[in-house]
Order: C-alpha cells, then structure tokens, then sequence
C-alpha cells in the first residue's frame, strides 16, 4: 500500500475547486462543473473510439454474484 506522503493530488485549479467543494459541502461553480462535463465527455469519447462499447459491468456482477437460486 503507498504511504499517504507518496499520494500526489494534481494541483490544477478545477481539481482544487473539486476539492474544495467536497470538503466543505458547497456547490461546485458552475463554470467549473461546466469544464470537467465537457473533458470527460472528450475523455470517453476517446475511449469510446479507441476500444468500442466496454460491457464489462454486468458480466462481473454476474461472475461474482454466482448461480441464482431457482424461482
């Protein structure tokens, strides 16, 4: 496990409003919000692009949940 000193938290300016405002319960400025939804949509375009559609959630739900019981 990596001691907490070794943890590096970027120190942009959104990811320091992100923060900010998980740790103080206030809302996150819109413009911020605004910026993060488009790089994440940009990011999992991307992603998209590069590797299709991702189905892995339900198959390891089921792998991990095992055989339902009979009905």
């Amino acid at each position: 496990m990596t001691p907490i000193e070794q943890i590096v938290i970027p120190t942009d300016p959104d990811t320091q409003a992100v923060l900010e405002a998980l740790s103080t319960g206030k809302r996150l400025d819109p413009e911020v919000a605004d910026r993060l939804r488009k790089e994440i949509d940009r990011l999992r375009e991307q992603v998209f692009r590069k590797h299709g559609v991702l189905d892995i959630g339900v198959p390891a739900i089921r792998e991990l949940r095992g055989e339902l019981p009979d009905s």
